[in-house]
């Protein structure tokens, strides 16, 4: 798998930036409105992409309440049947290329999540730059054959996958030729407790499939994402809404702008910090080495007296010999007179 690529010209992947993603998922509550204020606030808080889900109630699920469309697996959404989760909280289909309109115009790349083959389509016509690939879909192989051949970067989720769904799934896209993949860390829990992130196993992914990876977070607040990037998140995704109290099926474990903007400034200041592996001194530390230890004249010493632990010590700065050579000065006479408060050097002894 390449270890990076360019989604609309914005590359992601080794020695780039970490590719911050805002998802919106349900959070437009049904409106339009609320849809493009939450791209512009995207925009604001730092974003570099808005990702939608594109299906429908009857495109993901069967109008059915029979037990096994019953929501009961301990979510936030249980008591309800997948059909009628899905009501409220898919986009319209019709919003999608005004709201692509939007996002490009504020800057920001636009892409979805797509959920069967129509969807896929439609998403074409609209000439999205990538895929994703969510959770619940990693496992149904000839749909992410069908996407690959599209021959657009894919990202995918991985929140309920094992080792061997991985591979099938990345292997899938080997056979349709795309290369162009990358495998976020997920937690498929809304929220997710933090002791069950375990980003070790991010670290692993890239190691085992060797492959671009980063974190989709279902976490409350943002420190767990900015670890992510600490270990080498290149992608991060985010839900994020304009006020949790507004509701949706989403707004328990989405950012509300402020947040957002919060974390895209942390994962900036830690890439920073993160640079690269290098023992040379910036200039600031190469004028804070004049306040570490030296040799210096401590007493007063008259020429062809003796160097002595009483006359000579390892002091604050450092503009004298380095204090590895304190052996060789003490015990030699010195050459001339020399004042208390003089750097050690080699011409001041015979």
């Amino acid at each position: 798998m390449n270890n990076k690529f360019e989604i609309d010209g914005i590359k992601i992947g080794k020695d780039e930036r970490c590719f911050v993603i805002a998802e919106m998922s349900a959070n437009h509550l049904q409106d339009y409105n609320r849809a493009v204020e939450i791209i512009k606030a995207a925009k604001w808080a730092g974003a570099n992409a808005i990702k939608l889900q594109t299906y429908t109630p009857d495109t993901i699920t069967l109008d059915c309440d029979n037990e096994y469309f019953q929501i009961k697996q301990g979510t936030i959404w249980d008591g309800t049947t997948l059909h009628k989760l899905y009501q409220t909280a898919y986009t319209p289909w019709e919003w999608q290329p005004k709201l692509k309109e939007v996002a490009e115009k504020e800057g920001l790349v636009f892409f979805s999540s797509p959920f069967d083959y129509t969807s896929v389509e439609f998403l074409e016509n609209m000439n999205v730059g990538c895929y994703k690939i969510a959770s619940f879909e990693l496992t149904d192989i000839p749909f992410i054959e069908y996407i690959a051949k599209k021959g657009k970067p894919i990202i995918m989720s991985t929140g309920i996958a094992r080792m061997g769904d991985i591979q099938d799934a990345l292997d899938a896209c080997k056979r349709m030729g795309n290369e162009n993949v990358a495998l976020l860390k997920c937690t498929s829990a809304y929220p997710a407790p933090f002791e069950d992130i375990n980003l070790k196993t991010m670290v692993n992914m890239k190691e085992t499939f060797n492959v671009m990876t980063g974190l989709s977070d279902h976490t409350m607040g943002s420190t767990v994402s900015v670890g992510a990037v600490a270990l080498g998140a290149k992608i991060i995704e985010k839900h994020l809404t304009l006020k949790r109290e507004d509701g949706g099926a989403d707004a328990k474990f989405s950012m509300e702008p402020q947040e957002f903007k919060d974390m895209v400034d942390s994962i900036r200041i830690i890439e920073k910090a993160i640079g690269n592996v290098t023992y040379d001194l910036t200039e600031k530390q190469k004028n804070s080495r004049e306040h570490s230890r030296s040799l210096f004249v401590v007493k007063d010493v008259k020429q062809g007296e003796l160097f002595t632990e009483e006359n000579v010590k390892s002091i604050r700065p450092g503009f004298g010999m380095e204090t590895k050579y304190i052996s060789e000065v003490i015990g030699k006479k010195a050459k001339k007179d020399i004042i208390k408060g003089t750097p050690m050097s080699w011409g001041l002894f015979e």
